[in-house]
């Protein structure tokens, strides 16, 4: 297990594949297949009118989502001259880059700082773990307050909309996520065909294999090598007559077969198939489940899935954070982030892959009488690494004590803005919902230039 799954809301990974929020669930092949088909056969789809994309920077972005609120303090931001009830309990060390310095809790990432970028200066206004979720996941602020525990999609999270601008190809969804949808990960108004492609399940356990992608173990590889053998195996199984009773209207068959061509495809199975990997490289990762979903982001970049949300838990550490970032979670973290960042660059991935690492916010400059750190979304820390990000760089500070972004501050809508911009879609999209409501994509949002140095 990876240690704590839910924040001080009390939500745990297991409900965010319960909550019954529509489009925000994640999809089996077969679903997505049958959304994708309808909004194809649709007069309304959001933005057809829209110009067309920009020339891509990135072919991929994994991003990795620290749910709860990582501290800046203890990871990239660290404050060695202030106060010890600020400062907290770690020291700072040098990093690959001479003169900047990381928390000595984050050592592996420190030796990839030659490799990455630093934002130190994001910053907005929302405490609550349900808004600052959905600023940083779509680069909109919730009209509305939401309530800390809140599941909420007012607007279409950077992997749907993504989704909805490269497709599927070769069978292989657009959007994945891992192991569970983020709360505001979800398409909105860009239907559920945009909804991410849902990895459940230990991939450090022995035998993991993907939903959907693998053969039923009732019917074997003999019979698998005969497609109307295997049609007619499938075609029996209970979950499929449920799907085609509900809608009798759709053809059934047109959905099989394109499950079956995901199950029979060489290149899915290359993919989703961790156990192929080199033991080697499955060490460097970290043998737990979250350095091996990295590890399987990877994989997913190298047949071509332009979003990847790696979705980590339990990082809302209101008591005991100190002790919690000297134990597994945060060195699972750190080992496995560093792993993915070298990993990439020595495959000659780094360049056309986004890697991005962050929370909802950061964490109050003051340590509480519990020993731990409280939701402070006026300075945070995010980690960024290829497609064209500098190598080596901070940018924007914090003040001398970690209160305010002071430096070349920015917001979510730049923050989103920019990601858009390296994926090759223009933020300033207008899309229009499914009753002709126009919304821009990014309202506002004005790109972080230091990112396209």
């Amino acid at each position: 297990m990876d240690g704590p799954t839910h924040n001080c809301a009390g939500m745990r990974r297991r409900d965010f594949l319960q909550v019954g929020l529509g489009g925000l669930m994640g999809l089996g092949m077969a679903d997505m297949y049958r959304l994708q088909a309808a909004a194809a056969a649709s007069s309304a789809r959001p933005g057809a009118n829209a110009t067309p994309p920009l020339a891509p920077k990135a072919a991929s972005c994994i991003l990795i989502w620290l749910d709860g609120g990582p501290s800046h303090y203890e990871t990239f931001d660290p404050k060695p001259d202030a106060p010890a009830d600020i400062r907290g309990q770690f020291k700072d060390i040098p990093t690959a880059v001479p003169g900047i310095r990381f928390s000595e809790a984050v050592p592996e990432l420190a030796k990839v700082a030659d490799k990455s970028t630093i934002i130190r200066s994001i910053c907005h206004k929302d405490p609550n773990h349900g808004g600052g979720n959905h600023y940083l996941m779509t680069g909109c602020p919730t009209p509305v307050p939401v309530a800390c525990g809140a599941f909420v999609t007012f607007h279409p999270s950077m992997g749907s909309v993504v989704s909805w601008k490269r497709g599927p190809r070769d069978g292989i969804p657009p959007y994945v996520s891992m192991p569970s949808v983020t709360r505001s990960g979800g398409p909105n108004f860009l239907g559920g065909q945009h909804a991410p492609f849902v990895i459940d399940g230990s991939p450090n356990s022995a035998g993991f294999r993907v939903r959907d992608v693998v053969l039923p173990a009732e019917i074997s590889e003999s019979r698998a090598a005969s497609r109307r053998q295997l049609r007619a195996a499938l075609d029996g199984m209970k979950r499929h007559a449920d799907k085609l009773a509900e809608d009798p209207a759709i053809a059934f068959d047109q959905y099989l077969a394109q499950g079956i061509n995901l199950v029979l495809s060489p290149k899915a199975q290359a993919a989703f198939d961790i156990s192929r990997e080199d033991a080697k490289v499955r060490e460097q990762y970290g043998r737990n489940d979250f350095g091996q979903r990295l590890l399987m982001a990877r994989r997913l970049v190298e047949v071509g899935v332009p979003w990847i949300t790696v979705n980590s838990g339990g990082w809302d550490h209101h008591t005991k954070l100190f002790e919690a970032y000297k134990g597994d979670q945060v060195r699972n973290m750190d080992r496995g982030v560093g792993a993915l960042i070298r990993d990439l660059d020595e495959r000659g991935l780094l360049d056309s892959t986004l890697v991005v690492l962050l929370g909802e916010f950061g964490r109050t400059p003051k340590v509480n009488k519990d020993a731990g750190r409280d939701h402070w979304p006026h300075a945070m820390s995010v980690l960024m690494a290829g497609a064209g990000c500098p190598r080596g760089a901070v940018i924007g500070a914090t003040d001398a004590k970690g209160y305010a972004a002071s430096d070349n501050v920015h917001k979510p809508e730049d923050f989103t803005a920019s990601i858009y911009l390296k994926m090759g879609i223009d933020p300033n999209e207008v899309l229009h919902t499914n009753t002709g409501r126009p919304v821009q994509l990014v309202n506002n949002g004005r790109r972080i230039q230091q990112l396209f140095a």
